[in-house]
């Protein structure tokens, strides 16, 4: 069975965790999208790990990780998080896609000069190269895994790239001109060091499907992050739905049968676009972020703190709608404890009228969040593994928002760590 693991929101879910947990008895954990741009954090009894590129799933001896043909591969990030883990006394089998596309040092170079240009009209990226990167891959310059060892290939592609960049580092950037001989050598670097990785794994894949082995898509990001159906156009550059994972992945669509969408109890969110549930009040947002996760809400990749806010319905409700979800996973309850009362976002409110469906990015912008208060139970809940033993103000929060997603929550997670899961 393949079963994919997404983000119903912003990203920053939980989505590591979740992953984890599952992994246990999967066969093969796949990334299927995105870059190094952003973390999950794991926590078991191997120790805490922060993975940018790392399929969740290496924490298992049992199961094969692979980076699918989807992500963007930067390599000496994903060979310095592999050393990381081996320290901590794991050996992941792992295998990456000759599909896949390699990010390279211009993709960086490309994305923090852009910044730069538009000033306070950025996008708030990791400046991690993922825009140039995708940009590079839709107008077919992006390089192949399998190019790099076709030297014939890749000299008349980095001639072409050269010519290409060139033109808009000089003209538009004023910065150093790339050199295609440097080029060359770097990516002659990669090749050695990426080698013993390398898989054709549609092939692997189409014989573990026939195998009838257990797999796993994991996602990076969540729903309005989505360049399509996300706040375009402050939204990551490839698709973070379940539905890709078919294609970064490179299995059937049939495959899929169950999609399990991760959202969090309250908000969060990195970088720039509309966010109607934000909590605006500093102080109150500090607090939150202080009391989130198991290091407080402050990004994976880059430290940095999120933005908060209260649970949004109208925005979950969308998210899990957009990823066809099967079943939807609570995380972070116990975030929450410290609070006498919580909000929920019920609605929006644009130009005087109430409104529940999740609109584009133009009347988003014009939208005011219209709250539910609810009670809050100000007490500890970490270590309750029984639903029925939660405070009836924090089930009471759980099904009031379940009634407003129109969706059962099937999983509540109260602890950063594997087995701090309430299953209902």
């Amino acid at each position: 069975m393949v079963k994919a693991i997404v983000g119903a929101n912003w990203g920053d879910e939980g989505k590591g965790k979740i992953t984890d947990m599952f992994a246990e008895k999967a066969d093969i954990v796949i990334r299927f999208q995105g870059g190094a741009n952003a973390g999950h954090t794991i926590i078991n009894d191997k120790g805490r790990f922060a993975f940018h590129l790392m399929p969740s799933g290496v924490c298992y001896d049992h199961t094969t990780c692979i980076i699918g043909n989807g992500v963007a591969l930067d390599i000496n990030k994903f060979l310095s998080e592999l050393e990381d883990v081996r320290k901590a006394g794991l050996n992941p089998k792992l295998l990456v896609s000759d599909r896949v596309q390699i990010l390279m040092p211009y993709h960086i170079l490309l994305d923090t000069y852009e910044e730069e240009r538009l000033g306070k009209n950025a996008f708030g990226s990791t400046k991690s190269g993922i825009a140039p990167f995708f940009s590079d891959k839709y107008a077919k310059i992006g390089i192949q895994l399998n190019e790099l060892f076709d030297e014939e290939t890749l000299r008349a592609k980095l001639k072409n790239i050269c010519t290409l960049k060139n033109l808009t580092l000089e003209h538009v950037y004023h910065k150093p001109l790339l050199d295609e001989e440097e080029l060359y050598n770097t990516c002659m670097e990669y090749k050695e060091k990426i080698a013993p990785y390398v898989c054709d794994t549609h092939a692997y894949l189409q014989q573990a499907i026939k195998d009838g082995k257990e797999i796993l898509l994991e996602g990076q990001l969540g729903t309005l992050k989505d360049p399509d159906f996300g706040i375009y156009p402050m939204v990551t550059s490839s698709s973070t739905l379940a539905g890709y994972g078919a294609v970064g992945a490179g299995i059937p669509p049939h495959m899929i049968k169950e999609v399990i969408a991760v959202t969090k109890a309250y908000s969060s969110a990195v970088g720039a676009g509309e966010f109607i549930s934000e909590i605006l009040d500093e102080d109150e947002a500090q607090e939150l972020r202080i009391h989130g996760g198991d290091k407080g809400e402050f990004g994976a990749t880059t430290g940095r703190p999120r933005r908060v806010g209260w649970f949004d319905c109208v925005a979950t409700r969308y998210g899990i709608e957009c990823q066809g979800a099967t079943k939807v996973v609570m995380t972070a309850i116990d975030c929450l404890s410290y609070l006498d009362e919580i909000k929920v976002c019920t609605a929006y409110e644009v130009d005087g009228k109430i409104i529940n469906d999740f609109p584009t990015t133009a009347i988003l912008k014009k939208c005011k969040p219209v709250f539910t208060t609810l009670k809050g139970w100000h007490s500890n809940i970490r270590g309750i593994k029984n639903y029925d033993e939660l405070p009836d103000e924090a089930k009471a929060y759980v099904e009031f928002i379940e009634k407003q997603l129109g969706h059962k929550i099937d999983m509540v997670s109260n602890g950063p760590e594997r087995e701090a899961i309430i299953y209902r």
